[in-house]
């Protein structure tokens, strides 16, 4: 048992010497002399400079021919006061949030009623049938389908009429926002 340890130790000490280098004595006088005398460092002289004019640009309040151009603005429509939401119905909890934060989360059949399933930002979900309201702009649910709900909201135009305009929460909405 003794032997073979010996003979381990015996060619573990032989590959130790062979990594021993006979020209490591040289390369340590060799660095030695450099770090005793470097020599002289030379940097080359900088480059002369070119003369700096100023070129005044004048088009600097013109359009930038990097950026599209926008759209000519459309005349909005006036609208109509007869479309005007009635302000003095009671508000529906749905209606205290902008449309884009609600999730249609799923619908249902009751009773040979479809119903939508609506969940708002603060995590509850509410059940929902046609007539029923949602979204800050006076959206009325007008119909229901199986992956979808459709609704007419009524905007005002900022020229004292209202109009009318459709809108829709989808299924694959709320995944979309989520993903």
């Amino acid at each position: 048992m003794i032997r073979p340890l010996r003979m381990a130790g015996i060619a573990l000490a032989a590959l130790l010497s062979a990594c021993a280098d006979p020209e490591l004595d040289q390369l340590d006088r060799e660095l030695a002399s450099l770090r005793a005398d470097p020599g002289e460092l030379s940097i080359p002289a900088l480059p002369e400079l070119p003369d700096y004019r100023r070129v005044s640009y004048d088009h600097a309040d013109e359009r930038s021919p990097f950026m599209a151009r926008l759209p000519q603005a459309e005349e909005a429509p006036a609208g109509s006061s007869e479309l005007a939401p009635d302000l003095s119905r009671p508000r529906e909890p749905l209606e205290a949030y902008v449309l884009e934060s609600l999730d249609l989360v799923g619908t249902l059949v009751v009773g040979g009623q479809r119903s939508a399933l609506v969940r708002a930002p603060d995590g509850k979900v509410h059940r929902l049938t046609t007539g029923d309201y949602l979204g800050t702009d006076f959206g009325r649910i007008v119909s229901i389908t199986a992956t979808s709900v459709q609704l007419v909201e009524v905007v005002a135009t900022g020229q004292g009429g209202w109009i009318e305009r459709t809108r829709s929460l989808t299924l694959d909405d709320a995944s979309d926002r989520r993903g």
